[in-house]
């Protein structure tokens, strides 16, 4: 079930690696800068990068419980923060396309 995870989250990465390099060439085009605070893009693909280290960290320990030498309470734990930082980046991921789709439905 994670390592379905990471892939899906590795998936986004390079969807939004894409993306985010379509809209630096496009903002670069039309002589954009980034003034105005944090790039949206960098933002949401270091979060996926958290979550998918978080990911990595759980199956690591999963790895080190089969040989003996973590605890199991570790693992579950680790498995624990994991399941929520999915569930926080669906929620988020969610959220975001509900309000691009409310603009889409303005009227102009």
């Amino acid at each position: 079930m994670i390592s379905n995870n990471i892939q899906v989250n590795n998936a986004y990465l390079k969807a939004l690696d894409s993306v985010s390099d379509k809209q630096a060439k496009t903002d670069s085009l039309l002589g954009i800068g980034n003034e105005g605070g944090g790039n949206f893009g960098a933002m949401v693909s270091d979060t996926v990068n958290k979550v998918v280290s978080t990911g990595q960290a759980a199956d690591s320990k999963m790895m080190s419980q089969a040989v003996g030498k973590v605890d199991v309470v570790d693992v579950v734990t680790a498995v624990a923060e994991t399941e929520i930082a999915i569930q926080t980046l669906v929620s988020v991921r969610d959220r975001v396309i509900s309000a691009y789709q409310d603009i889409l439905r303005m009227p102009i």
